[in-house]
């Protein structure tokens, strides 16, 4: 059985400010350091930064007054914002810049008087945020039903804005569609999917063009993992899910000859490296490094702690 390991695959940028932000407030103010949601999705992650001291709550409620909270990957409403400033909690506001950007997107739109369409998946932490930057007249579609239904009141004025982690094939045709129904509508400058979410789907296409089993490395409740196993299974390929070894399944592999492996962008390199360690142990005989292009995006950290002070919410 050879091995075939996805390049690019894991950490995306975001994801690394994300833990670093953190990492640099428990390494900075000690512990306790409140982090609002799972500053990725990601369970290993989560698990190690709270055995540092990170304490992971839903709610601002939970944080106690002059708490310090770091705000997720994901990014927040603008209600969050405000009870955080209400509170005087101090603030890391660990938001990727290109979430962050989809946020000023709306903002922009709606202050110019356009009805905006956000593309993306209910319920997802990073579409919440993003339909709590204005009061109303952004609508989520997540699917062609909801463009046949969507109450939008002046069709000239219509424009569209999307979730960062979506697959790139089902977004293009589900914005072909939006505009065959509103032809005027405007989309942002530059793709609102983000650069890894793209490399991470180029790469795992390419390895289920000669993979019998792709694998992708990645919890469950992670959109960009979940994304790569439909993909592969969408050109025919048998995919799974594993947060890690442990969740690897001896008759997935009885009579492959190929497999590839993969990592979402919010899953660390050492989860990958346990994965091909217990296909190692399972008769792997070859190991092989994919060939992708280079990233070399970095983000910096939050405001507050490049001036080392967190930001106080007053």
């Amino acid at each position: 059985m050879k091995v075939f390991v996805a390049n690019p695959r894991g950490f995306c940028a975001g994801v690394e400010r994300a833990i670093t932000t953190v990492e640099r407030v428990l390494a900075d103010y000690g512990p306790p350091v409140y982090v609002r949601h799972e500053v990725v999705h990601n369970r290993l992650v989560v698990e190690t930064l709270r055995g540092k001291g990170a304490v992971f709550v839903e709610d601002l409620a939970d944080v106690p007054e002059g708490g310090r909270v770091v705000f997720s990957a994901h990014g927040v409403a603008r209600t969050v914002n405000e009870e955080a400033r209400v509170r005087g909690l101090a603030v890391f506001d660990a938001t990727c810049p290109l979430v962050a950007k989809v946020h000023k997107e709306v903002l922009r739109w709606r202050r110019d008087g356009y009805e905006c369409l956000l593309i993306g998946h209910a319920g997802h932490p990073e579409v919440d945020g993003i339909l709590g930057q204005v009061s109303d007249g952004v609508y989520l579609v997540e699917n062609e039903g909801d463009l046949a239904t969507v109450p939008i009141k002046d069709p000239e004025h219509v424009a569209y804005v999307t979730q960062t982690t979506l697959s790139v094939e089902d977004t293009a045709r589900l914005i072909k569609s939006l505009r065959a129904r509103f032809p005027a509508a405007c989309g942002p400058r530059k793709d609102d999917i983000c650069y890894a979410t793209q490399n991470r789907q180029d790469a795992v296409r390419t390895l289920a063009c000669h993979c019998d089993v792709v694998v992708v490395v990645g919890s469950t409740h992670s959109s960009n993992a979940n994304r790569l196993r439909e993909l592969a299974e969408s050109v025919g390929v048998a995919a799974y899910l594993v947060d890690g070894p442990a969740d690897l399944r001896h008759e997935w592999f009885g009579e492959v000859e190929a497999v590839g492996v993969t990592a979402g962008a919010s899953t660390p390199e050492s989860a990958v490296q346990s994965v091909i360690g217990r296909l190692r142990e399972w008769g792997a005989r070859l190991v092989q490094e994919e060939e992708g292009p280079t990233e070399t995006v970095v983000f910096s950290l939050p405001g507050p702690l490049k001036r080392g002070r967190p930001q106080q919410r007053t």
